[in-house]
This record gives structure tokens, C-alpha cells and sequence, in this order.
């Protein structure tokens, strides 16, 4: 484990990597055994870790892809090519719902670290506990998960339209929510 993590910053990345995974799993116990899995992987495989992110980033990466190996191999969707979403007027996302690259710095790398800040991720995570929760875990899906359309619906049992429309929600709520936080 890195020298400069605390036990308390351990127990405090612990409990968001919970309460994302509860978000996307609904299920206590299936997403306490999927975050002890990340620790474990994490533990096993610490001299991968090269520091070039965050740890806690690090950490989420690993719990993003134990989520993502569940839901393939519970077999619970069919991967299918993606479809278009309706355009929408955001400056934040683009066509497909993902982050508008037109909005980050220019000089991106330069202020990575600036990008990932606690501060701006305590926003970000203020806004999106402001969602509703089915609002709020699509969006994860989508921008975090980067699963499909198609797999969302299959997971969430939701038309294609019913997607977007959430979607959309989604990204408005959170761009009023951050330019006025931030």
C-alpha cells in the first residue's frame, strides 16, 4: 500500500467504492464481496501501481472492471453496437453522452492533477447524490462503466427512449448543478 495513505483514507475510499457499487448493483452484500475483491486484486497487485493516477482512481478502475466482469458474466445483456442518442443542447456531453472533450483544458495534461481534485470530485459527487437514484445510476453506466445503450436497457429493463430521456435528465441536472457549485 502506497506510504502516504492512511488508514482513515482507506475507510473513506472503501465506503464511496460501496456506495457506488450498491448504486449499480442494488444489492448490500454482492457489492461488499465485488469492493473486497478490488482490495484484494489491489493488495495482489501493488507493484502495478505506478502512481500516474491517483490511488483512489487506481482503486475505482479495478472495482469498475470487477463490476463489469459481474454483469458479463451474470450474462444479463446482450453487447449489441451502440445507438445514437437524440441530439442534445449541453455543453458538457456530446452527441453519444459522454463527456465534451471541447470542455476540458486545452492543456490537459499539464492540469491533470487539477482535473482530479478532491474538490471537484466532492462536487461532482454532491450533484450526483442529488439525482435520483435511477437517474443517478444510469449515468454511472454510461460515463463510468461506459457500458452501451443497448446493455444499459437490458440491465435496467428500460426502452430506448425511456434511456435517453434519464440520460438527458441526467446531464442537465448535473450541468446546473456543477455551474453552480462551481
Amino acid at each position: 500500500m502506497p506510504n502516504q495513505i492512511s488508514e482513515k483514507e482507506l475507510n473513506d475510499i472503501r465506503q464511496q467504492m460501496l456506495k457506488f457499487a450498491e448504486l449499480q448493483l442494488h444489492h448490500h452484500e454482492l457489492a461488499e464481496d465485488l469492493v473486497q475483491e478490488a482490495f484484494l486484486s489491489a493488495f495482489k497487485n501493488i507493484e502495478h501501481f505506478k502512481r500516474k493516477a491517483a490511488f483512489k482512481t487506481w482503486m475505482f478502475a479495478i472495482l469498475k472492471n470487477k463490476i463489469i466482469d459481474y454483469l458479463r458474466q451474470k450474462g444479463r445483456f446482450v453487447l449489441e453496437s451502440e445507438i445514437e442518442e437524440e441530439d442534445s443542447p449541453n455543453t458538457f456531453f456530446d452527441e453519444a453522452g459522454h463527456w465534451n472533450l471541447a470542455c476540458t483544458p486545452s492543456n490537459l495534461k499539464e492540469h491533470e492533477e487539477k482535473v482530479y481534485t478532491e474538490e471537484f470530485w466532492l462536487i461532482f459527487e454532491t450533484c450526483l447524490t442529488c439525482l435520483p437514484a435511477q437517474q443517478a445510476r444510469i449515468f454511472m453506466m454510461r460515463e463510468f462503466l461506459e457500458l452501451s445503450s443497448d446493455e444499459i436497457c437490458q440491465e435496467t429493463q428500460l426502452s430506448t427512449s425511456n434511456l435517453h430521456t434519464t440520460l438527458y435528465r441526467a446531464r442537465l441536472q448535473l450541468q446546473h448543478c456543477l455551474s453552480r457549485k462551481l
